[in-house]
């Protein structure tokens, strides 16, 4: 199976005409946009699976553990839309190679750190790359497919972002149990390598021609969405209430709110406000942020059960937690050719509700003698319900809004998406602590049910409103 590249519009003619000659293979195309989006999704998620053997070999503090993540969270997330907003106005496949580069560089630095603070501010750098690399590489994809083949791609794209997510507590587990942790990093530079050739040979460079930086946007996004996530990552520990968590969540709402009203009376805006006027792109950023918030807030208690409930090791639960992680790896390139005929929305609803029953399953039958046996079922059941939301979430994204725009939709709900997992991840462990610790199965066990059950409400409350996404948005963002 093959594709024709569309010529773009600041293509020299020789050039146009000879990229219309060529003919790529569908499965190259989807695997040069897809490799570097598996290494920025892994290395969001192995780091905190490792964070043991880190403050054992770096001597690092309790803090300096958690900017070995949070540095990365914060840089990522922030930066997404100014990504996307960078490769509309510089080349989109220019700037997915320059953050490609950037990563791989970063990743050399981190496995090289002996200390914390090299750790912390190369974790730093990665994220800035990660940022261009995420939302581009959704963009490009869709661009390289043509429109019949459209869903099949972009459910193997969300295919292989399952499987990141999969391999993430597998590899830390591997790490922890004794590989070197610097291998974490390491992992990454052939990849790079091999990804920036493939790339340039097999995607088509495309931007939109005229456009302004939105430098003011810009900034003003960065700063508040950095305001909210610094608040979201220090509220568990620095507590809700505190004056600096305040602090931040008021600033940032400040910022933001600002960027808002920027963003309405700039000609050519980082974020078309006229978005969120397309129901279909509004609520599937809703059905974003509610899955990651309750999917990943409860997997992240729950891999830390499977090592105590009995005593595993972090590979050994990492292992038992493919039965939920891998499903979405068969599951969403199904749901992506299914997504135009049956809708994106219904899909999403459905996905959603399965996960809701998986996590309630999950939580009815967690005690402390649970065998492993009696969670396989609904792992499974929560795991297809992911798959069935990943593929139709960027189809819908991308079908709400003109091709020219099909960046900076990317940017906002990759945005939306990491401040979710981020929050669910807070929300959840502050509650876990409310109501149970870590010191004996049965204290984890008081404190995992309430915490699980409230990831089930929200998942539930994000199936609610993924019933309301029109079954063709592409008609309703045809003028956005």
């Amino acid at each position: 199976m093959t594709l024709s590249e569309e010529s773009p519009a600041l293509d020299d003619p020789p050039v146009a005409r000879a990229r219309e000659r060529r003919r790529v293979p569908l499965w190259l195309a989807i695997v040069a946009c897809s490799v570097p989006m598996f290494m920025v999704a892994l290395d969001n998620l192995v780091v905190s699976t490792a964070l043991r053997t880190l403050a054992v070999d770096l001597e690092a503090s309790t803090q300096q553990l958690q900017w070995f993540v949070n540095a990365y969270v914060l840089s990522f997330a922030c930066l997404l839309m100014t990504g996307a907003a960078l490769g509309d106005r510089f080349g989109r496949r220019r700037v997915f190679v320059i953050g490609i580069v950037v990563f791989t560089l970063a990743s050399a630095g981190c496995g090289l750190a002996d200390g914390s603070a090299q750790l912390i501010t190369y974790r730093a750098v990665q994220g800035f790359g990660a940022a261009a690399v995420m939302p581009l590489s959704l963009t490009l994809l869709s661009q390289a497919v043509p429109e019949r083949l459209r869903g099949l791609a972009l459910g193997l794209w969300s295919g292989i972002s399952g499987l990141a997510v999969a391999m993430g507590p597998v590899v830390g587990g591997a790490v922890v149990d004794g590989l070197d942790w610097r291998w974490i990093f390491w992992i990454n530079v052939p990849v790079g390598v091999v990804a920036v050739p493939l790339i340039l040979l097999t995607l088509r460079e495309s931007s939109l021609p005229g456009i302004r930086l939105d430098l003011i946007g810009m900034v003003l996004a960065a700063a508040g969405l950095c305001a909210v996530v610094w608040g979201i990552v220090h509220g568990d520990t620095d507590g809700w209430t505190s004056a600096k968590v305040l602090g931040a969540f008021l600033g940032g709402a400040a910022l933001l709110a600002a960027f808002v009203a920027w963003e309405a009376r700039v000609p050519e805006p980082m974020l078309p406000l006229s978005f969120y006027r397309v129901r279909a792109f509004t609520l599937t950023n809703v059905v974003s942020a509610a899955m990651y918030f309750g999917v990943f807030g409860s997997l992240f208690l729950l891999a830390q059960y499977l090592q105590m409930v009995p005593q595993r090791t972090p590979f050994e639960a990492g292992v038992r937690t493919l039965a939920w992680t891998l499903m979405p790896m068969f599951v969403a390139p199904v749901a992506g050719l299914l997504s135009d005929r049956a809708g994106g929305g219904r899909l999403m609803a459905l996905g959603l509700f399965l996960q809701g029953v998986g996590l309630g399953w999950i939580d009815v039958v967690a005690d402390i003698d649970t065998p492993y046996s009696s969670l396989v079922a609904p792992m499974i059941v929560a795991g297809v319900g992911m798959g069935l939301v990943f593929a139709p979430t960027a189809a819908v994204v991308l079908g709400s809004v003109s091709k020219e725009h099909a960046g900076k939709a990317s940017g906002a709900n990759t945005t939306v998406r990491e401040i979710g997992g981020a929050l669910g991840i807070a929300v959840l462990s502050s509650v876990f602590v409310a109501h149970g610790s870590m010191g004996t199965p049965q204290r984890f066990i008081a404190g995992l049910h309430p915490a699980v059950w409230v990831g089930v409400a929200v998942v539930l409350v994000g199936a609610v409103c993924a019933l309301g996404i029109p079954r063709r948005p592409r008609s309703e963002g045809a003028d956005v």
